[in-house]
């Protein structure tokens, strides 16, 4: 079984197993989508939205130095939707119905996340590196501005306004 379907498995047990979550989407950290569980929201925009959300809190963990960013909850009349990381490379992103009881909610995710993050990772590590490159290729030639040709800017004498410089 592939990474993807072992991630829709997985995104789907989740949502069986704790009904109050309304949709599920896996994404990596640089904002791609991976897998999702959403029934109606466009989960290629919650995957981008989740890796700003985790970006900041990321940034903002670092910057009181009160340890290791664990997990982004956004509160809704309608709700709340976390966001975990997954591994180095990914991150889980729930949507919660509202009275979500967010600490077993913690609890569950997490075990996904324990799962995911390896399979994820070995998913990447089976991917083909991209080919380093050839050393001995011809380097791009560029031209110096001074070798270019020049050309006069004719100017009409009669406009005395000009742009002021930014």
């Amino acid at each position: 079984m592939n990474a993807e379907t072992m991630m829709g498995t997985e995104l789907r047990g989740l949502r069986r197993r704790r009904p109050e979550v309304a949709g599920t989407v896996l994404a990596g950290t640089d904002g791609l989508l991976i897998s999702s569980d959403l029934p109606t929201t466009d989960a290629t925009h919650l995957a981008a939205l989740a890796a700003a959300s985790f970006g900041l809190g990321h940034r903002m963990a670092a910057t009181v130095r009160q340890g290791e960013f664990h997990e982004s909850v956004v509160h809704t009349a309608a709700g709340c939707v976390v966001t975990f990381p997954a591994g180095r490379d990914a991150l889980l992103t729930l949507i919660a119905a509202p009275g979500a009881d967010l600490a077993a909610l913690r609890e569950e995710a997490r075990a996904v996340v324990h799962r995911a993050g390896p399979a994820l990772a070995a998913c990447r590590r089976s991917a083909p590196a991209p080919h380093p490159p050839d050393p001995h290729a011809p380097l791009a030639t560029r031209t110096p501005m001074a070798t270019l040709p020049s050309q006069r800017v004719h100017r009409d004498p009669y406009i005395t306004w000009r742009r002021p410089p930014i």
